[in-house]
């Protein structure tokens, strides 16, 4: 099943979200003109955490000078007034992680959506409490938890800034954490938001009942109607970030009739701000402005919602029924599209996800080129936890200095998925190849950590 692109042209959503950019500028400075103590107050709201000594220098270089990615985390730290939720939990928590593209001329947008089950791989990252975390796969939305292990948003932030990095290959530039009191505020600020569930949703861990129909729900439970997954719908993280989508529409929406009120605005921005955490660069009212001035003349239609293409892992390891895994070469392409400042074209790449490739249909065939010794085994056990099928390792006729994918007739989409693994690495077709087996020579410039 594909992930969730689709080029709708966005209308309801796009001029909401469109609108709401419009009015966070607005507001910002009708806040600012009422009194310097007002805008100081909302301004000393926002907390600001430095990750760039937890990142290291290990970074994917910026192709597209001008534009920015900004990481947006929906974080449920468990501290404080949070504590009430996920008692089991001891570590800080992401609930929702995307990257906000704005590119250099301003013209358009594109946001791209993470399901927090994806199955990438961790890299390397500093707890905070004087350990480091080994590499290994796991659900993307760990690398908060983990980086988080001490409290501290600066190191959740980082590792999962790390995360991403190393498997997109965007640069990160900023990035945003909004806590769950915050949302709450918001909503009660606004006399909550009408939702309208076409099934009874019951969950204790959501701590949610609702019966089916259109009803105003407040802050605690608006707060559970965006977090329940289990026993709605179909159950997935997929299906949860399509709800908190729609609930966010109808949150702008409502925004925009009910802060006409100085009590209200104030009651909002007071929450929004006391539950958001950038970095230095961005932490504060002014920053904020300046990057809602950039967006809020993106045309709506300009403005592209996306999630990356991905597909059930169980299609790969049939014991796993709880994560899913990106779909390649498609996921590769969208992020290539981004970091080289190319506009998405949603509607094709739906087309192209329709019928995912899975990872355990990729045989291929490891050989070494290098003369390093035992190097495709290495490259081979990696390609097995990516979910890939190995048929067999060996050494290359001669040393390669380059990595190559070939491949015999028939076999051009599943090189093309195993390629896109490795960055700079293309397919090409070989006639003489023996057939239904893909072949992977491992130059020279093959960096290990960078096989996704």
């Amino acid at each position: 099943m594909p992930g969730g692109a689709g080029k709708t042209r966005l209308t309801r959503r796009g001029r909401i979200l469109a609108w709401g950019v419009g009015v966070t500028s607005a507001v910002v400075l009708g806040v600012a003109g009422v009194g310097a103590w007002v805008y100081q107050d909302l301004n000393d709201n926002i907390k600001s955490a430095d990750v760039d000594d937890k990142i290291g220098g290990d970074r994917p270089e910026n192709l597209s000078p001008g534009s920015k990615n900004i990481l947006v985390v929906g974080s449920d730290s468990r501290d404080g007034a949070n504590a009430e939720y996920g008692k089991d939990l001891t570590t800080m928590q992401s609930d929702t992680l995307m990257v906000l593209h704005v590119p250099a001329n301003r013209k358009w947008a594109t946001v791209v959506s993470f399901p927090r089950d994806s199955w990438v791989e961790v890299p390397a990252c500093d707890k905070g409490d004087g350990s480091t975390s080994a590499p290994h796969h796991y659900k993307i939305n760990e690398a908060f938890a983990l980086g988080g292990t001490s409290g501290e948003v600066a190191g959740a932030a980082a590792c999962s800034i790390k995360t991403v990095e190393a498997n997109t290959g965007l640069r990160i530039d900023h990035f945003m954490s909004v806590d769950f009191q915050g949302f709450k505020g918001m909503v009660d600020a606004l006399d909550g938001i009408e939702v309208c569930p076409e099934q009874a949703i019951h969950s204790k861990k959501a701590r949610l009942d609702m019966e089916p129909g259109c009803q105003t729900v407040g802050g605690e439970k608006a707060l559970g109607y965006v977090r329940v997954r289990y026993g709605v719908g179909d159950g997935s993280d997929i299906g949860r970030i399509g709800r908190q989508q729609e609930f966010m529409d109808a949150l702008a929406e409502k925004a925009q009739a009910k802060l006409t009120s100085p009590k209200a605005l104030y009651g909002f921005l007071q929450s929004a701000t006391k539950s958001l955490t950038t970095d230095p660069d961005l932490a504060g009212i002014k920053p904020l402005y300046g990057l809602a001035s950039e967006l809020k003349g993106i045309p709506s239609d300009r403005l592209t919602f996306l999630t990356v293409p991905n597909y059930p892992r169980e299609a790969d390891v049939a014991a796993d029924k709880a994560n899913v895994v990106w779909q390649y070469p498609q996921a590769t392409d969208l992020f290539n599209s981004l970091a080289r400042d190319k506009e998405v074209d949603k509607k094709r790449l739906e087309a192209d996800t329709k019928n995912p490739l899975y990872a355990s249909s990729v045989r291929v065939q490891v050989l070494n080129g290098t003369g390093v010794s035992g190097l495709a085994g290495t490259v081979a056990e990696k390609l097995r936890a990516a979910g890939l099928t190995v048929a067999g390792t060996g050494n290359a006729p001669q040393n390669s200095g380059t990595t190559q994918v070939t491949y015999p007739s028939g076999l051009e989409k599943q090189a093309r998925a195993l390629a896109a693994r490795m960055p700079g690495v293309r397919a090409t077709p070989d006639p003489a190849a023996g057939a239904g087996v893909v072949t992977l020579v491992v130059g020279e410039d093959l960096d290990l950590d960078d096989i996704r």
